[in-house]
């Protein structure tokens, strides 16, 4: 787990906070929380960018930036859960001055996860909750590989979940420049199964569209990671239910941190 040193408690409220890791979307007022959304297997920062002032005016928006896209384009993308976790996980701790909930969308979910996990003893009792939506329970993934396939085969399974801008996956051009990092997410989201369902340290709230192949059933087994309670909401839609939904994803998740 994480350890922080005297050092890095002095300078948690001090340093800037400014980071590559996450773009920010300052509270409107002083913040008295914050969440942190983890994007899905080929996703950017920028898919949150419409939830930066949707919490209220006391919650700031961090969204995760992934190496190898946007701003980070130049950076190699990782392809493996735990380096992953543990670069968020370091990245988190100057944050932690305030209480902060995590939210993740897919692969997103289970990196969420990881992250909890690795806040562990240490840093844990600093998070409010655990949001994850569309993706198995961390000890029940399914192996897949789609990160094996063709670059044609890739964009078609992009496709088929949605998610990604069609514009980006269409003209050949800009498709060459997003293939890289969406083939990294899959192998991350293919090949990361947790061993055994280890409990983190706050509730656990999960989230489901009612025509997606992750079904509400495999939603409900989260509540074994669960030490402090278990939600679970369906919404309309598939996959990518949360963009039709976003508003009411928003104000379920806005009431639970508070």
């Amino acid at each position: 787990m994480l350890e922080r040193t005297s050092e890095e408690k002095s300078m948690t409220k001090s340093s800037s906070t400014d980071t590559k890791w996450f773009r920010r979307h300052p509270a409107r007022r002083a913040a008295r929380r914050r969440i942190v959304c983890l994007p899905h297997a080929g996703g950017a920062a920028s898919f949150f960018h419409s939830w930066g002032q949707a919490f209220g005016d006391e919650v700031e928006v961090l969204a995760a930036c992934y190496p190898g896209r946007q701003e980070r384009f130049a950076e190699p993308c990782l392809d493996s859960m735990a380096p992953l976790a543990d670069a968020v996980a370091e990245q988190l701790i100057p944050f932690l001055d305030l209480p902060v909930a995590l939210f993740g969308h897919s692969m997103g979910a289970s990196l969420a996860y990881e992250v909890a996990l690795r806040l562990g003893d240490d840093h844990g009792d600093h998070l409010t909750g655990l949001f994850v939506s569309a993706r198995e329970a961390p000890h029940l993934t399914t192996p897949r590989t789609v990160h094996l396939r063709t670059d044609e085969g890739l964009v078609a399974e992009a496709k088929r979940l949605g998610g990604t801008d069609s514009v980006l996956l269409d003209d050949p051009g800009l498709r060459e420049l997003v293939l890289p990092a969406l083939r990294a997410d899959f192998q991350i989201s293919g090949t990361y199964r947790a061993s055994e369902p280890v409990p983190v340290r706050c509730p656990v709230f999960g989230y489901a569209g009612d025509q997606d192949s992750v079904r509400v059933a495999d939603m409900q087994e989260w509540s074994q990671v669960s030490t402090g309670g278990f939600g679970l909401r369906e919404f309309p839609g598939g996959h990518f239910y949360l963009i039709a939904e976003r508003d009411r994803l928003i104000r379920d998740i806005a009431g639970r941190i508070g």
